[in-house]
């Protein structure tokens, strides 16, 4: 089969959705693409807002994994399916799932189809704030080696350890039938190629370094020792996990028979090793040495890549990792992010809507004339927020705001500090709080870069991707002045996608090398945000705001504690 004719897969496995595309292996043209939702997320099921549980079913991914694929290679040629020579996938992550022996999740097993604890925890399920507390507190008095030295010195509660001690504590039953602990990237490609065998599975690089605390220093994951003194199952847990980890170009497999009948596939068609998705769509953006990927979303992951060198590993505090080619082979892939970014400007608009949503349906008018009414206003309120707060002149003495509305990720990960908003007078309107806000994140986006920085870390420049990046030129001019740097952004929506469609075909062969891979397939740049030299200027007074006000939040917040 020629290259020119080899086509592959990326499916990207978001909060909400997941997205099939099918990739042409010769220019990375995107022939077809198809996006199912989760059913039971879309209802609300298995998740509590008010305790920051974010639990998904793992029949909602395997609904829509089958479902998204079938259709998007209906979408391209019919012989389209017979071209496929690979498959990567992609997810959210931390976002780890008690399964049994066999690798099946518990919730597909009798007795635990509704129970939360046997689903997969969700990145942003924030339940194990305490049990994060503990590993730190243990890794710095223990004895033995500092096991969050890789990961910034502070482990987070939306991480792996912490989330399966979490469900340990709380469900005695779930920690009695659980064989295994999987995160979501690891589960996708077991199930495609019908691994059942916990020895046989590959472990993402990516996922196990960034989140589990593994480590070629460590000789792999935290020793027995550690984690007993968190909870005794552990250690077996651990044991089933293995001691090697595998990045993203290389295969974990071929489809089953079940799989690709199901999906209509050739049996041979490889199926990579998973990885987590901002990792992925930074590769798909195009990501290079010293230049930061940033993930704009509903929250921000922030990548970037800095070749090996011949002297010891820089070690950045605070961020959430670094991890030898957990990115790309060759390179330290470093992490970072902030916990909310589109979802502050999401709480805005909610906050805004209550009236429409509360006490607009109670009124005299007819019902669909009253939805029609508020769908407008709903529709328009963020743009006509952006028009409006582009419009206000840039003052020392504006309104300001903290970024941390669901707690702060990076630097120095905390995530019982709130969010706040300073300066509000009589003549506060909503387009200066909405501005307030977008600088909010900005500033939080600064304060990654800095800290880079400030360990040595060189970064020339910026890359986004996700829906922020490509919805807001207000929010990109805003983040490239306040961070006095230059900003691509990729063309095209689908960068995750097209990142998991070339590790699919490195994986399978058809490209030798991501480096290969990234050179054909690459989308190009669509438009770049060059910062406003005065503007950058200002908004170094403000920053200096924003440093001041988070301290005394966060010393407030910390004496209340």
């Amino acid at each position: 089969m020629r290259n020119a004719e080899s086509l592959v897969l990326g499916i990207d496995f978001g909060t909400d959705s997941v997205r099939s595309v099918v990739v042409r292996t010769a220019n990375g043209d995107i022939v077809s693409s198809s996006v199912k939702h989760y059913p039971r997320w879309q209802k609300g099921l298995f998740c509590d807002p008010v305790e920051n549980r974010f639990r998904q079913h793992p029949l909602d991914y395997l609904e829509t994994m089958e479902a998204s694929v079938i259709d998007a290679l209906e979408g391209a040629d019919r012989s389209a399916a017979g071209l496929v020579r690979g498959i990567a996938v992609d997810t959210t992550g931390s976002s780890p799932v008690f399964a049994d022996a066999r690798g099946r999740p518990l919730a597909l097993q009798p007795g635990f189809e509704g129970n939360p604890n046997a689903m997969f925890l969700l990145w942003k399920d924030h339940t194990a704030v305490a049990e994060a507390e503990e590993i730190n507190r243990l890794a710095r008095t223990w004895g033995g080696p500092d096991y969050t030295k890789y990961v910034g010195g502070i482990y987070s509660s939306e991480w792996f350890w912490a989330k399966a001690l979490h469900v340990l504590r709380l469900d005695p039953a779930v920690a009695e039938s659980a064989g295994t602990v999987l995160e979501h990237c690891d589960w996708m490609p077991a199930v495609l190629t019908g691994c059942e065998d916990l020895s046989a599975m590959r472990r993402s690089r990516c996922a196990a370094g960034h989140k589990a605390m593994w480590h070629a220093d460590f000789g792999g994951y935290p020793a027995d020792e550690f984690l007993a003194r968190l909870h005794p199952r552990l250690p077996a847990l651990k044991a089933s996990l293995g001691r090697e980890t595998f990045t993203t170009d290389t295969p974990f497999g071929t489809l089953s028979r079940e799989w690709a009948a199901r999906l209509g596939l050739p049996r041979e068609t490889v199926v990579a090793v998973g990885a987590f998705d901002a990792h992925v769509g930074a590769v798909g953006a195009g990501i290079r040495p010293h230049r930061l990927v940033k993930v704009m979303g509903t929250s921000t992951c922030d990548v970037l890549v800095v070749p090996k060198g011949k002297g010891p590993e820089k070690l950045v505090q605070g961020i959430c990792g670094q991890v030898d080619g957990s990115v790309v082979r060759g390179a330290i892939g470093y992490e970072a992010g902030q916990s909310a970014f589109g979802d502050v400007y999401a709480w805005f608009k909610r906050l805004l809507a209550w009236p429409i949503e509360a006490i607009l349906p109670s009124l005299p008018g007819d019902p669909a004339a009253k939805k029609a009414f508020a769908d407008g206003i709903l529709d328009a309120m963020i743009s006509s927020l952006e028009k409006a707060a582009r419009e206000l002149p840039l003052e020392e003495s504006a309104v300001l705001a903290l970024d941390w509305m669901n707690g702060r990720r990076t630097p120095d990960a905390n995530q019982r500090l709130k969010g706040a908003i300073a300066g509000i007078s009589l003549g506060t309107d909503a387009p200066r709080i909405y501005r307030a806000l977008v600088e909010a994140t900005a500033y939080g986006s600064r304060a990654i870069v800095e800290r880079f920085r400030a360990e040595g870390i060189r970064i020339d420049g910026a890359i986004a991707i996700a829906g922020v990046a490509r919805k807001s030129p207000f929010v990109m001019q805003t983040v490239a002045n306040v961070m006095n740097m230059e900003i691509e952004v990729p063309a095209g929506d689908q960068a995750v996608a097209l990142g998991a469609a070339m590790f699919a075909a490195t994986a399978s062969g058809v490209h030798a090398s991501m480096d290969e891979a990234q050179r054909v397939m690459s989308s190009g740049t669509e438009t770049v945000y060059r910062p406003d030299p005065e503007q950058a200027k200002r908004y170094d007074a403000l920053y200096a705001q924003y440093l001041r006000l988070g301290a005394f939040v966060q010393r407030e917040l910390t004496a209340e504690m």
